[in-house]
């Protein structure tokens, strides 16, 4: 994982030295007009192989280290490019495809509202990732008969599936707070007591290793539903969001119950939407994100509860967040968590 960012003549002017915290998050804060952004861009542009992108960003030397002792090092000469990885004083050039697979990256930028087709059209966010989430509720739901799942041959005992089956449970339940479940084979009964286990022991061994590949298919699926709406609901004023069976994502007052569609959200209340959905929906486990203003459109008092919800997003998908930020009110009373870039002059 990523661990420190040096740049030297970033625009012919900075040089920057960012050791990044070794929790799942750090801030970066700067005055307008330093490269923050640029910097930001550069690193995201570089992992995705955007070389092109790259080549043409002002600076003379990227530097990149990892937590394992490597480090990628990005040479910009008069615009062109060398990329080295340097690990146990060893260098190896590396190609794009290389590039690539060093380190899954998501860049979450200040204009997210609107996405630009490839047919040149501009469309709200929302709308494709409503979309998105909807068409994978309905495959969760039509997915609701148990298929064979895969048995690993052990031997276990009637205590063990027992106990296999208490796990189940407490995932299923979690599942069903996200608006489906699996349909129980006819004739057992779930979850079973040991009697019933030890009456029909083949039947219940086979259901629990299918309801055990039903639970690894859904389960952070549903997670993701259940986290999203705990944090959405928790900003929310006057509001309560939830996902239907159709998974379409909508919210009622509280007091009158009137439906309020999506489009007629504030411009906050979609920011926050987007932001998490990608966070939650879009990004892969053990990926570095980086996230540019998250600030933006929304009340002071959304901004200083933002750094709570997005550690614990990282930490329930293993991420690590780079937010770039101009508030003070992001940073909150995280300030051990925040990296500034100075003023620091390309000697």
């Amino acid at each position: 994982m990523l661990s420190r960012i040096t740049v030297q003549g970033l625009f012919g002017e900075f040089d920057y030295d960012l050791i990044l915290k070794d929790g799942p998050l750090t801030y970066i804060h700067a005055q307008n007009g330093n490269g923050k952004s640029t910097l930001m861009r550069l690193v995201y542009n570089l992992f995705q192989g955007n070389l092109e992108e790259v080549r043409t960003t002002p600076f003379q030397r990227l530097v990149l280290y990892f937590d394992n002792d490597s480090k990628l090092i990005v040479q910009n000469r008069n615009q062109e490019l060398s990329v080295l990885m340097c690990q146990n004083r060893l260098e190896e050039e590396l190609d794009q495809d290389d590039i690539c697979n060093l380190q899954n990256t998501v860049y979450i930028g200040p204009e997210r509202l609107y996405h630009v087709n490839d047919d040149g059209r501009i469309v709200p966010a929302l709308d494709i990732y409503m979309d998105e989430l909807s068409a994978a509720v309905r495959r969760a739901n039509s997915d609701s008969e148990l298929k064979p799942g895969k048995d690993d041959g052990g031997k276990y005992t009637d205590a063990d599936l027992d106990q296999m089956f208490k796990n189940i449970e407490a995932k299923l339940a979690f599942i069903r707070q996200a608006g489906f479940s699996p349909i129980i084979t006819p004739g057992l009964r779930f979850p079973p007591t040991r009697y019933e286990i030890g009456e029909k022991r083949d039947a219940y061994r086979a259901l629990a290793f299918a309801l055990k590949d039903y639970v690894d298919r859904y389960y952070e699926f549903a997670e993701s539903i259940v986290v999203f709406k705990d944090i959405v609901n928790a900003l929310f004023l006057n509001k309560s969001v939830d996902v239907s069976e159709k998974g379409i994502l909508q919210a009622r007052m509280d007091r009158s119950g009137t439906v309020i569609p999506i489009s007629k959200f504030s411009s906050g209340e979609k920011q926050v939407l987007i932001l998490f959905y990608i966070l939650l929906f879009r990004t892969k486990a053990h990926s570095l994100v980086i996230i540019d203003e998250p600030e933006v459109s929304l009340h002071v008092s959304w901004q200083q509860q933002l750094g709570k919800y997005m550690k614990d997003v990282a930490r329930v998908r293993d991420l690590r967040l780079l937010v770039s930020t101009h508030s003070p009110s992001v940073i909150h009373d995280d300030w051990d968590l925040a990296v500034e870039l100075g003023q620091t002059k390309a000697e």
